[in-house]
């Protein structure tokens, strides 16, 4: 009998899945190009850090006051905001987090180099005045949108153990802008995220998710579960993805489409870790719940769906087998002809 295939079949072979190929090289390939994905459809996907610019109802001074911003005597900010007085204080750090708002160019060097950070860390302490401490906690929050060594220079200001102190409060308000705080430091990289994890971040982050809280916080805790399985150098730990899961599979049954979207994407980025966290996600069971959203109607969803998948099925032949037992490939002939080329492709 004759065993060898027909040419076009055995180039047909050679091209299947894993046949003949490094699976570290398949995996690197597909880094590359889930980066450049990301750089190229940067306004589709979740924002790396996020600056929080909105109007102030209670703002003596008119939105269209930027260039006042500009001029605003950075030296005054600080010395108020150091004032004993918590009246003046409180005008100092309020002040400091307008300037901070300016959409373009905001003085944050300038703020730091004024020794600014450490005083705003020191309000978060302060319980008894809540509306300083939200101020301060946004004014952070801004600070950290920044490049890295902004970023940093919040955290050797050793704001992190005051923010996570600030998830217990009993002001929603301060609540949520220390989770938007966090989300900034830990998007960073994945060496603030470990640190993160270190002083405890997972279980009051998980905490907020079965919690009756309005549908923007919530949307901001799930953005803080993005940037904790964003990062791959290294990825999440084994132990910290487990931890997190049973949160992330409560999270697929909202309704929401920012939930939706930055869940899935959470869910993608771990499954993009190798075989031993495809593993620990298939056995969570929350899969059956991403392939279920290839039948969603917005385009965001899919294609977030879509790379979950496509992750586990570089996986082993198992974990490649058990989407295809969750009915998968049924979704895919109507995703082949979807009017959007990039689900096709």
């Amino acid at each position: 009998m004759n065993t060898s295939l027909p040419k076009h079949t055995s180039s047909h072979f050679q091209s299947y899945k894993h046949h003949g190929k490094d699976l570290d090289e398949l995996r690197r390939r597909r880094n590359q190009y889930n980066v450049s994905l990301r750089k190229n459809k940067r306004d589709e996907q979740i924002q790396f850090k996020r600056n929080l610019i909105v109007n102030d109802s209670t703002s003596d001074e008119t939105d269209d006051d930027s260039e006042q911003h500009q001029c605003v005597d950075l030296n005054e900010i600080v010395l108020k905001s150091q004032n004993s007085d918590p009246t003046i204080c409180f005008q100092g750090i309020r002040s400091a987090r307008k300037v901070l708002s300016i959409e373009r160019n905001p003085p944050i060097d300038e703020l730091i180099n004024l020794n600014l950070l450490p005083i705003l860390v020191q309000c978060l302490s302060y319980d008894q005045y809540p509306e300083l401490q939200f101020e301060a906690a946004w004014a952070l929050t801004n600070v950290a949108s920044g490049n890295s060594q902004q970023t940093q220079a919040v955290v050797n200001a050793n704001a992190l153990p005051y923010l996570l102190r600030l998830l217990k409060s009993t002001y929603s308000n301060v609540c949520e802008q220390a989770v938007w705080a966090i989300g900034n430091l830990i998007g960073d990289g994945s060496r603030l995220r470990d640190y993160a994890i270190e002083l405890g971040v997972i279980p009051p982050i998980i905490e907020f998710v079965q919690k009756e809280i309005p549908i923007t916080f919530q949307r901001n805790v799930t953005w803080v579960f993005v940037n904790l399985c964003r990062h791959k150098d290294p990825p999440l730990s084994l132990n910290a993805a487990a931890e997190m899961l049973p949160a992330l599979k409560y999270l697929l049954s909202y309704s929401d489409i920012t939930i939706l979207v930055d869940c899935t994407w959470a869910l993608a980025y771990l499954l993009d870790c190798g075989n031993s966290m495809i593993q620990l996600v298939v056995e969570s069971g929350v899969l059956r719940e991403i392939v279920q959203l290839l039948s969603h109607s917005e385009i965001k969803i899919i294609t977030a769906a879509l790379r979950a998948i496509g992750n586990v099925v570089t996986g082993t032949d198992e974990q490649t087998q058990y989407i295809i037992n969750l009915g998968a490939l049924n979704f895919f002939s109507k995703l082949l002809q979807h009017q959007k080329h990039k689900l096709n492709k």
